[in-house]
């Protein structure tokens, strides 16, 4: 009988969720914030052995998958939550969860480092990512075709792109998709001919583009993100199912301090505060 109730102890044990295992808080989705979250956690770490956190990406889609299904105590999202997102949760555990914003972005198109191309318009961008504009040639660069990627549609910057730069029109059917802004980066570095886009901290070895608006050319810099002048600014959230509270909560108030707030900055973002 003994042996009998540890099997099922040990079977209970293996079913609870992720977040519910103890001394640990789990933080995961969006790989914009990926590193991020994880500079966060390791300089909290350090002020606080005892708390441990574990920092994984995979996109805003996962993390907000995680979060409903109760695998994750923190999920990070490069978009608001959706409306069946929020419902999911009310089902599952009543609750239309707690949303923080925690830093600030601007989507950026990257483009090679070698081509002439510095800035387009929100038209240029949404005619190149829909497909009917395919040479370089016709957005004032050379005759070359343009090779198009984008992130995989669990990505909250995929959906951001979507929604606020395609309205609401499916991508090209020729556009590769990647699953991290690391990887596209990557591959506009080495493409000469590329394009993609994703968050203002990765764009090491590439080439911002500016986006016209008018008479301006609008980079995506800490003026214009904070302002919400450069076009495509974003909020980046981390979403709870309920208020914060504990270590938890001690984790969010340390990312949302001056200090916290610091490494937003040298990791390549903007400050919410």
């Amino acid at each position: 009988m003994k042996n009998f109730i540890a099997s099922i102890a040990a079977v209970l044990l293996l079913a609870l969720p992720v977040a519910a295992q103890a001394g640990t808080i789990t933080v995961k989705g969006s790989d914009t914030m990926v590193i991020l979250g994880q500079r966060w956690a390791e300089e909290f770490m350090k002020k606080n052995p005892s708390i441990k956190l574990q920092v994984t990406g995979g996109g805003s889609g996962v993390g907000l998958s995680a979060l409903i299904n109760g695998t994750t105590d923190i999920a990070m999202s490069s978009r608001p939550i959706k409306d069946a997102e929020t419902e999911k949760l009310r089902t599952r555990f009543n609750t239309t969860g707690t949303e923080i914003a925690v830093a600030k972005d601007g989507v950026t198109f990257y483009v090679n480092e070698g081509n002439p191309v510095d800035a387009l318009t929100q038209e240029q961008l949404k005619g190149i990512y829909l497909g009917d504009i395919t040479n370089w040639k016709d957005v004032g660069g050379p005759d070359a075709p343009i090779v198009v990627y984008s992130r995989e549609n669990s990505s909250g910057t995929y959906v951001f792109v979507k929604d606020n730069l395609l309205n609401g029109e499916d991508y090209t059917s020729s556009a590769q998709t990647l699953p991290g802004t690391a990887a596209v980066v990557n591959a506009v570095a080495k493409e000469k001919n590329g394009i993609g886009y994703g968050g203002a901290a990765y764009a090491k070895g590439v080439k911002e583009l500016k986006i016209k608006k008018g008479s301006e050319s609008l980079a995506p810099s800490a003026e214009n993100i904070k302002s919400g002048k450069y076009p495509l600014s974003r909020d980046l959230y981390f979403y709870l199912r309920n208020k914060p509270s504990g270590d938890a909560k001690a984790f969010i108030d340390f990312a949302l301090s001056p200090e916290g707030q610091a490494l937003v900055t040298k990791v390549g973002y903007f400050p919410v505060k």
